[in-house]
This record gives structure tokens, sequence and C-alpha cells, in this order.
């Protein structure tokens, strides 16, 4: 009896090493077990990681009074205790305003992985677009100057600066936004998948790993790949148009490329796509067979696909929330014109 148990142990652990083989033959790419490993990768070299630096963008993240109405922040449309995302088909901003081109709100978690930010790339890095949405009119519709003379305003803001940049620090609108950028990289989510990518064979149950084999057969590795199974610039639509392409007026980048969304904790940022017109992951994986691979993917081939996916749910950074600081005469009061 206990020859067959290690006969059939064995046979699954060279199944799993098989597996393994063939996924990183497929350009998907573990996040690192090691913290050191993980921390050189996603720290920004021109805008080092430190603890206060990331305390102080935590607060930032969080803080609605950056926003014109002072009632938006970061968190809003990227809610950390929502996957990094809010749930809804598109973002809601300023004056309850929509947003006009019907986008969704893309989830903050592992975004630092993305070879660009934003649906259609044109921001290269977390420090760039954390400067975005705080100006755009249908979001938190703020100034920069909105933005600095809040945060000068209270003097434990001030102080926070001084103790993550150094005594003489010059608060600007960028060195906010930068702030903001470094908490953005601590938010990544290592997941059973990882586990098993770095070695621990019985992460994955028989159906997950049947699952990620049938991902990596059907193709949707050829978009969905690297770290974050996603996070590259691809054309959208590529042999049939998506069926509801007409909600929103969104057409990606000026070659019609669109940012490819992470696999990460997908099966908690429902509704998808970048108009949130696909309510369950089944669908989407199913419409996503048949315009980017021209696959009719079937039901039960969707099934284990989804199982896979679920297994990408990722161990979340325990996020405190912090008491922000207090307002005084001076702080900027809110506006909702």
């Amino acid at each position: 009896m206990k020859k067959i148990v290690f006969i059939i142990s064995l046979s699954m652990a060279l199944s799993a090493s098989s597996l393994i083989d063939q996924v990183k033959t497929s350009g998907l790419i573990a996040i690192p077990s090691s913290d050191k490993e993980l921390r050189k990768l996603v720290d920004n070299t021109n805008n080092p990681m430190t603890e206060d630096k990331i305390a102080l963008g935590k607060m930032l993240y969080i803080d609605p009074r950056l926003s014109k109405s002072g009632l938006i922040s970061c968190n809003t449309c990227h809610n950390l205790g929502l996957a990094g995302a809010d749930n809804v088909p598109a973002a809601i901003g300023h004056k309850w305003t929509v947003n006009p081109h019907g986008l969704s709100s893309p989830t903050v978690y592992n975004a630092v992985f993305y070879d660009k930010q934003f649906w259609d790339g044109r921001s290269p890095n977390l420090e760039d677009q954390a400067q975005g949405p705080i100006q755009a009119a249908p979001e938190m519709a703020a100034t920069q100057d909105h933005v600095v003379k809040t945060v000068t305003s209270m003097p434990e803001y001030v102080t926070a600066f001084k103790n993550a940049y150094g005594k003489d620090v010059k608060i600007t609108f960028e060195k906010v936004a930068d702030t903001i950028a470094v908490f953005e990289r601590t938010l990544v989510t290592p997941s059973r998948y990882d586990d098993f990518l770095n070695g621990n064979v019985s992460a994955l149950s028989l159906k997950e790993k049947a699952g990620l084999k049938t991902f990596i057969d059907k193709g949707c590795v050829s978009c969905h790949n690297g770290i974050a199974l996603g996070g590259s610039m691809q054309m959208f639509g590529v042999v049939a148009p998506y069926k509801y392409a007409k909600v929103g007026d969104f057409k990606g980048d000026a070659n019609g490329m669109v940012r490819t969304p992470t696999l990460r904790n997908i099966t908690q940022t429902a509704p998808y796509f970048h108009n949130g017109q696909v309510v369950t992951l089944k669908e989407a994986i199913v419409e996503m067979g048949r315009i980017q691979l021209g696959l009719e993917i079937s039901d039960a081939e969707a099934s284990s696909i989804e199982a896979f996916l679920g297994a990408l749910k990722g161990r979340k950074p325990l996020i405190t929330y912090p008491e922000l600081p207090t307002a005084t005469d001076t702080t900027p009061k809110p506006s909702f014109n």
C-alpha cells in the first residue's frame, strides 16, 4: 500500500514539475517568495521606498480632502477592501459624474507590474499615473494648487514629509503623487499560484492545475503573461468585435491598443472588460476566446480555466486605516461646483 501511495505521489510530483516547466516557457512569472527580491522588483530607484514614505503615501491615498469636494480619495474608486477596484461598470467621480468614456476602475493591486498605466497606456509608471485622477474633472477634480495648499495647511503632514524626505523637502504636487505611488508599489498579492511556481507542488488542486494547463493550451497566455498575467499593450478584438464595444466611446490608444488587465484577484473584480459590461467570469472567458483567439471555448473548458483563475486570489497586505491629520483654518474648504 505504501508503495502505491509513493508511486502516485511521485507521478503527481513529476506531472506538477512538467506543468511548471510549461508555465515558465509560456511567459508566466511568479511573484518572488523572497521579500528582499520582491522589494527590488517593485522599488523605483528614482523614488526609493522607505517605511516613512509608505506610511505617508497610505494617508494621502486614503485622504478625500485632496479632492475638490473633500469626498473622493484614490481609495474611492480603487477600494483596498474591494480588491483594489469599485465593482461598478464605470467609475463615478466628482458630482456623481460617470466616467465620460464608460471606463471602469482597474484594480490598483499588482499595478506596479504593468508595462504602462491607464487603459490606453498613456502613463509610463505609477508616479505619473497618480497625478491624473486627482486633476481629472470627472474624478477628483482638484488643481495642483489645491492639493499643495491642503497638505501644507496641516502641520502633521508637513512633519511627515520632512520625516520621509528630509527637513529641506519642498512639498509639491509631484511629490504628493510620488508618495502615493510609493504606497501603491507595496500593493502586491502573492497567491497559491505563486506558491506552486515557487516549488510547492501541492499548492494547487488537481482541478486548478488542469485549469492552468487549459489556460496555456488555449493561448490565453499570449496576452495574459508576465508577473501580472496582464499589463502589456495588446490589440483588442483581434478576430472579432467585442459584443459590448458600443458601450462608451473607448477605442484604445492611437494604434487601437488596450492595456491588458491583470488576472490576479480576478474573481473579486467583476464586472469585467474596460467598460464593465460582462458580469460573470465564465462569460468573460468565453468572450475573450471568441474575440481574441478565434476559439469557441466550451463550457467545460471555461469552467476549467475559471477554476485556475480562482487560485490567483492573492494574500493582501494588511491595511490599517490611518488617523488622518487634523484640518486647520487654512485648509481649503470643500467645493461641490
